[in-house]
């Protein structure tokens, strides 16, 4: 995986650092924080199965296909949640922003906002992305509402795209931002985060 490599990505509120399983107790206690395992539409692991979360992340970023990092909190010190450069395609310098989940007591703080400044950044600017992918299940309100503040239009919908662990089939909502977007997506970012 020559394209993307191992980096830390940080603002005066938010670090994202590359994975690691010195990070599992923190994960545990952010899972467990709004038990958010128990949302059927999206994968947050249980706290008994972070450790393997976290190696299935780590054996993907061997075989060149994500590129997975922590959250960590500034003013805590602590990580708060996980999210990844995932879906890599680098011949095309395309990716998708995804896996991403943060403790309940972070959520609606604009955390999200600053990581996916760091991160779009990042790809735009420094790896040259032609364009950047989100995709979520159909029914997460949330999420939808989310990737759209941050100024992705939708792509589509791929129906019957995957089936979840309860059985159900995941229709799922991909949007993206391409290049010639960034520089209004990322003057739409640096005024959300200076509010």
């Amino acid at each position: 995986m020559t394209w993307l490599t191992n980096t830390t990505l940080s603002d005066d509120f938010v670090s994202l650092v590359p994975l690691d399983m010195s990070h599992h107790d923190d994960l545990v206690a952010a899972a467990t924080d709004g038990e958010l395992w128990t949302l059927w539409y999206t994968t947050v692991p249980k706290p008994e199965h972070v450790a393997e979360e976290i190696e299935r992340r780590l054996q993907c970023l061997r075989g060149g296909s994500m590129l997975p990092f922590t959250i960590i909190d500034q003013k805590s010190g602590k990580a708060v949640g996980m999210t990844t450069y995932m879906n890599v395609d680098s011949l095309n310098k395309r990716l998708e922003i995804g896996s991403t989940w943060y403790r309940k007591s972070v959520q609606r703080t604009g955390m999200n906002t600053r990581c996916k400044m760091l991160l779009l950044s990042h790809a735009f600017e420094t790896l040259d992305c032609i364009a950047v992918e989100f995709r979520t299940h159909i029914l997460n309100a949330q999420s939808r509402k989310a990737i759209e503040r941050l100024g992705a239009k939708m792509d589509g919908i791929l129906r019957n795209h995957s089936r979840a662990e309860n059985g159900t089939l995941r229709d799922t909502c991909v949007f993206s931002i391409i290049e010639s977007e960034w520089p209004t997506v990322k003057a739409h970012l640096s005024h959300q985060i200076a509010r």
